[in-house]
C-alpha cells in the first residue's frame, strides 16, 4: 500500500484559516461507511443521526498554549519552542526552530527572563529536552507567556484562544486540539443527551505526530508517533456495557478512536487503564471498539485521512474527498466536518 494512494488534490482558498463564528454552524457530510452515499447537512444536524442507547466518547484533553517565543541568553537569537510531552518535573520534550541554534546548555529566555530554558539532551529533527525555571505556577506562565500552536497551514492570527479548545476540554496536556470535537457547543451535547446517548470521555494528549507528515513510500514501513492515553472506570464501564448490549459506540475524532482500539486491541475489551499508545490504523485494519466516526477532513497522505479510509473503504473516503473539494467544503482544524456510520439502514 502506497503513501500516495491516500493523496488528493485541495485548492488552498478551501483550508480553513478562521473558525465560523458558531461552532456548530459548520458543514456535514454524511456518509454511509457501506454504500458510500452522501448527504449534505449542518453539524448542527447531528443530533438526526444519534438513537437512544448510543455511546457518544469525547476527548477531553486541554490545549496548552504551547507555542514560545525566546531569544538566546548570550546572542539574543530568536528561538521558537513547541511544548510536546512532560518527561518529569519542569523537563519537556520540545519542537524547537531553528534547532541548530540550540545546543546542550544553551540558555533561552522569554518574556524578559520571566520564564528560563536550559537545552539537556538533543534528538533528531528538531526535538530538543528543555528544562524550564520560573517563580509561580507553569501552567500560569504559559497562560501568560505561550500562544495556541495552531497548525503551520494557517497563517491567520486566532483572536479568540478559546477556540482552539472544545467546550468540554479538561485535562490539560495536548499540543493540539482534537478538532473533530470543536464543533460541539453545549447546548447540542444536551441535545444529544436528551435522545437517550450517553456521553462519555477519554483523553489522549495530542502531540508530535500531528505536526508529522508519512514521509515513506509504503505505509506500512511509517513509524508511528506515542502519545499519552487514558480510560477512567466509569468510561470502561459504560462502553462494555454497550458492546454487550449490541448499542452503538460512536467517537468523535481520531484521538479517541485511537484509545479505543488500543484497549481493545490490547485487553479484549474496555478497561480503567493509562499508558502509551503509538497504534497505526491503515486499511486493512478490523475495528473491534467503534461502530461510528465523527471526524474533519484530513491532511493528503496523513495518518489521519489512512485511518478514516481504514473504518470506511479508500475508495469511498477519496470519492468523499472529491465532492467535499467540488462543493467548497472548508478542509483541516477550523473546517468542516463528516459523519461516518451505517446510515442508509437507520
Amino acid at each position: 500500500m502506497k503513501t500516495d494512494d491516500f493523496d488528493y488534490y485541495l485548492p488552498e482558498d478551501l483550508i480553513a484559516q478562521v473558525p465560523l463564528e458558531k461552532r456548530d454552524a459548520s458543514r456535514l457530510m454524511v456518509v454511509d461507511r457501506k454504500t458510500g452515499s452522501i448527504r449534505d447537512r449542518f453539524f448542527s444536524d447531528i443530533v438526526d443521526y444519534f438513537k437512544e442507547g448510543d455511546v457518544l466518547v469525547l476527548n477531553d484533553t486541554k490545549v496548552l498554549p504551547a507555542r514560545l517565543y525566546g531569544v538566546k541568553e548570550d546572542t539574543g537569537a530568536g528561538i521558537e519552542i513547541l511544548l510536546l510531552k512532560n518527561i518529569e518535573c519542569d523537563s519537556w520534550e520540545c519542537l524547537v526552530k531553528p534547532a541548530k541554534r540550540v545546543k546542550v546548555g544553551t540558555i533561552i529566555n522569554f518574556g524578559d527572563g520571566f520564564l528560563k530554558g536550559e537545552c539537556l539532551s538533543l534528538g533528531e529533527e528538531g526535538i530538543r529536552v528543555i528544562n524550564f525555571s520560573y517563580k509561580g505556577i507553569f501552567y500560569e506562565v504559559l497562560d501568560k507567556l505561550g500562544t495556541m500552536p495552531l497548525p503551520p497551514y494557517i497563517r491567520e492570527k486566532l483572536e479568540d484562544k478559546g477556540r482552539y479548545q472544545t467546550v468540554y476540554a479538561k485535562e490539560v496536556g495536548s499540543a493540539a486540539a482534537p478538532t473533530a470535537g470543536l464543533h460541539f457547543t453545549r447546548k447540542l451535547l444536551e441535545e444529544i443527551k436528551s435522545k437517550g446517548v450517553e456521553i462519555c470521555y477519554v483523553t489522549l494528549h495530542v502531540g508530535l505526530g500531528t505536526f508529522r507528515p508519512v514521509n515513506v513510500e509504503d505505509v506500512t514501513k511509517h513509524k508511528m508517533h506515542s502519545e499519552y492515553y487514558t480510560m477512567s472506570k466509569d468510561t470502561a464501564y459504560k462502553l462494555n456495557c454497550a458492546k454487550n448490549e449490541g448499542r452503538r459506540i460512536v467517537a468523535v475524532g481520531t484521538t479517541s478512536t485511537r484509545v479505543l482500539e488500543t484497549i481493545m486491541s490490547k485487553y479484549g475489551e474496555f478497561k480503567e487503564c493509562s499508558g502509551w499508545t503509538d497504534i497505526f490504523i491503515y486499511p486493512g485494519y478490523e475495528f473491534k471498539g467503534i461502530d461510528g466516526l465523527i471526524t474533519n477532513f484530513h491532511l493528503p497522505k496523513s495518518t489521519l485521512i489512512m485511518l478514516v479510509s481504514a473504518f470506511c473503504s479508500k475508495d469511498i473516503i477519496m470519492n468523499a474527498y472529491k465532492y467535499a473539494v467540488d462543493n467548497k467544503y472548508r478542509f483541516f482544524s477550523f473546517g468542516d466536518a463528516m459523519f461516518i456510520g451505517d446510515i442508509d439502514k437507520n
